[in-house]
């Protein structure tokens, strides 16, 4: 197995003193941010569609590092972000994609699947950065605290971490695609990285041809947005 490289911070911005004051500060975040914020979660968008701009190498380490400051489980850190740049492994994934999306097509009959074969499901084709991101269950930090009766929390923490990501991308004018089509055995060997890592996403990341609030399965038909009442029990 090829030896994974490590991504390059060394060019992250950072200021210290900014930092420090940050941790010394008690946070306000007033009702101006809190609109922002809830702007920002309703643009937050699972992007298909991609513009061929290239993004800047540090603008992706960044938003890696925002993602590794999410919590996760005894703090054990699990998540493993491999970028994937090579043509022949992106040739791979999109070849899985294809088979999988193909197989599930024929799932479906009738007006599904009729609906379901327009369906954009992937931007595979044209997002500049492509980055898959796994569960180690081997990490050697936080000694397992947390996950004896619940060891799922530890892909949980990976999913907390992408949707930090995937909000952080916004942000900066980016948007992302999570790519689920896909048997994550085949990801691996196409990848190379170690079998034990569990493939928690394949995301495609660059700037948005569209935008929209709503999501693209509402605006296709296919599956609108259910009141949050329905989610929510009391006891």
């Amino acid at each position: 197995m090829m030896t994974l490289s490590k991504l390059d911070f060394t060019h992250v911005k950072r200021d210290d003193a900014e930092v420090d004051m940050v941790h010394e500060q008690t946070p306000f975040f007033d009702p101006v941010f809190r609109d922002k914020f809830d702007a920002l979660v309703q643009w937050r968008r699972d992007v298909r569609r991609f513009k061929a701009d290239l993004v800047d190498a540090a603008e992706i380490d960044q938003l890696i590092a925002q993602a590794c400051l999410s919590p996760s489980v005894g703090n054990c850190q699990p998540w493993r972000f491999v970028l994937v740049n090579d043509p022949e492994m992106r040739a791979a994934v999109r070849d899985n994609f294809a088979h999988f999306n193909a197989e599930a097509l024929a799932a479906y009959s009738n007006n599904r699947a009729a609906l379901y074969a327009r369906l954009k499901l992937a931007g595979l084709e044209a997002a500049p950065v492509q980055l898959a991101v796994f569960a180690d269950p081997n990490t050697p930090y936080g000694h397992g605290l947390g996950r004896r009766t619940m060891p799922e929390m530890l892909q949980y923490s990976v999913v907390g971490a992408i949707q930090t990501l995937w909000l952080a991308a916004r942000t900066r004018g980016l948007g992302v695609g999570w790519v689920s089509i896909l048997d994550p055995e085949l990801v691996n060997e196409a990848l190379d990285v170690p079998a034990t890592w569990r493939l928690i996403a394949y995301l495609c990341v660059g700037y948005p041809l569209e935008e929209h609030t709503d999501p693209e399965l509402q605006r296709a038909g296919w599956q609108g947005r259910v009141d949050p009442a329905a989610f929510l029990f009391r006891r």
